[in-house]
């Protein structure tokens, strides 16, 4: 289920909740009781795998310099 954060107007602090995205604009409360809140825009975290090495290197194409035709003198 995706994690929401969102902001309360009159205390200043943040909190997270979880809930289906369906739900994602409803209204949230916060912590200390107050219903003065907007959700925050939040990055989406990618993982991979750490320590993979180098990508691959494509097999041609592209790449500036002299492309070999009459442009270079």
């Amino acid at each position: 289920m995706p994690r929401y954060e969102y902001r309360c107007a009159p205390c200043g602090s943040t909190f997270e909740l979880n809930r289906p995205m369906a739900e994602s604009s409803d209204p949230a409360t916060c912590p200390d009781g107050h219903t003065d809140t907007v959700k925050l825009l939040s990055t989406v975290a990618v993982t991979g795998t750490a320590g993979a090495g180098p990508a691959p290197r494509s097999g041609g194409g592209g790449g500036g310099g002299c492309c070999g035709g009459g442009c270079c003198g």
